[in-house]
């Protein structure tokens, strides 16, 4: 009997864990601004599993190769700077990166956008800024 129940119990455990792992799936991403792509996917990292924020995957890629001018993905979270997943030039870049916030236990919304860095005489072009708010 007390074998049966030690099964119960682990089976239980078990599956609840496949439940919990497959509340949350794979989103596709896609963002475009002249001269500049990313394609990938995104999935809200649990809630118990650190860090607990916005994971990204895809390949950030440079268009517009005769422009010289580099890409870059730029994320901010609650009230801290901006940070910046850096392309290359006539190139692309696989980002695998966990967005959050190391001051809480559970970050609950993103923004990310796409950027074209044009120097310092010109602004850069960026898509429009997405906002992810987790559930």
């Amino acid at each position: 009997m007390r074998k049966l129940a030690v099964a119960a119990v682990a089976a239980s455990l078990f599956f609840g864990g496949m439940g919990a792992a497959v509340a949350e799936s794979w989103k596709e991403m896609t963002m475009t601004t002249n001269g500049a792509s990313f394609k990938g996917r995104y999935v809200w990292q649990p809630k118990t599993q650190p860090p607990s924020g916005l994971h990204i995957q895809g390949v950030l890629r440079d268009e517009s190769a005769t422009d010289h001018h580099n890409v870059y993905l730029e994320s901010k979270i609650a009230e801290y700077s901006k940070k910046r997943i850096k392309g290359i030039q006539k190139g692309d870049v696989r980002v695998d990166k966990v967005l959050y916030d190391p001051a809480l236990q559970v970050t609950r919304k993103v923004e990310v956008r796409l950027c074209r860095d044009r120097g310092s005489f010109r602004p850069d072009n960026c898509s429009p800024l997405r906002t992810f708010e987790r559930n």
